[in-house]
């Protein structure tokens, strides 16, 4: 049998180029076009919050497999940026996103696998699969003093 889950957002707009992105249980996100659009600085734009959850995906499922595997964190921080672009012929399309995580583990000896879980949860990021644009990682991993 399939499983399947059904998420909910809605968009009201407030004015301008604004809205208000809801979820039930959920803060509200104020949302814009991004300025190089005619919209607001210093508000989320559905370009950012698209690279966000890659970015949130990735890092969860990476934390997931991590606890399952018993990989010891020191520290975690994920940083990604989108590419916008207009292709020829096609709208405006996110063709990449660059997934950056720097992870701090205990001890040289975990270094393989931490690279492993990292490639794991690269290809288990639903968001990542579900999306045509290339989702690239490029991780860094220190180990603690």
């Amino acid at each position: 049998m399939t499983r399947s889950y059904m998420y909910e957002a809605e968009a009201v707009w407030v004015g301008e180029r604004r809205a208000q992105v809801r979820s039930p249980g959920a803060p509200v996100l104020e949302v814009s076009s991004p300025p190089e659009f005619q919209g607001q600085a210093g508000v989320w734009t559905p370009e950012t919050l698209f690279v966000a959850s890659v970015n949130a995906c990735f890092i969860l499922t990476f934390l997931a497999i991590a606890h399952l595997s018993k990989l010891p964190i020191v520290d975690l921080r994920v940083s990604a940026w989108g590419k916008l672009e207009k292709g020829e012929g096609a709208g405006y399309q996110i063709t990449e996103i660059l997934v950056k995580p720097l992870l701090m583990i205990r001890s040289e000896v975990d270094r393989e696998r931490a690279e492993r879980l990292l490639k794991k949860a690269e290809q288990s990021c639903f968001i990542s699969n579900s999306i045509k644009a290339i989702v690239r990682l490029e991780p860094e991993i220190l180990v603690s003093a």
